[in-house]
């Protein structure tokens, strides 16, 4: 068994969902899920397919975030994995109705910061053991920190 890291290619101004599935329906799924939740939202979203044909699966409706996602999903070639590459909206918009989609067995995670994945490869392909995602703390939030997440929060209208 060999370690591997591959970095993620997240597109400038999008915001990415990186998980693990079962089952080709899932593509099909997570397009329902996102067009009923946030009907604005532009995405892609790519499966790798772990049997049969073993194909990348990918939908959604912006044909540049499809195409990030397939590219992503290639780069990671770990069975069962889906990636969601986005805009117009936010994983905060969407991860609980992810989470009732039958298919879906977790989520790694869901950001737009640059993401390292580790996998494990054998003989037989690769696995997601975890993600990097972003950058190590360099200290801890001080009154200034703790009043500018709070200006934060309520400027982009998640709190009021």
């Amino acid at each position: 068994m060999e370690l591997v890291t591959v970095r993620l290619d997240i597109p400038d101004g999008t915001n990415i969902i990186l998980g693990q599935s079962h089952f080709i329906k899932t593509v099909e799924d997570i397009y329902e899920t996102i067009v009923n939740t946030v009907p604005q939202m532009k995405f892609g979203v790519a499966f790798n397919e772990a049997s049969g044909a073993c194909l990348v699966r990918f939908d959604g409706n912006d044909e540049a975030l499809q195409t990030a996602a397939v590219n992503n999903a290639l780069a990671l070639a770990a069975g069962h994995t889906f990636i969601i590459v986005m805009k117009d909206g936010f994983p905060i918009n969407i991860l609980a109705r992810l989470k009732e989609v039958p298919e879906i067995v977790g989520l790694y995670c869901a950001t737009a910061n640059p993401v390292e994945v580790i996998l494990a490869q054998s003989e037989q392909g690769r696995g997601i053991l975890g993600v990097i995602d972003g950058s190590s703390p360099k200290g801890v939030e001080d009154a200034a920190g703790k009043e500018w997440r709070h200006g934060f929060l309520r400027k982009i209208g998640y709190k009021r």
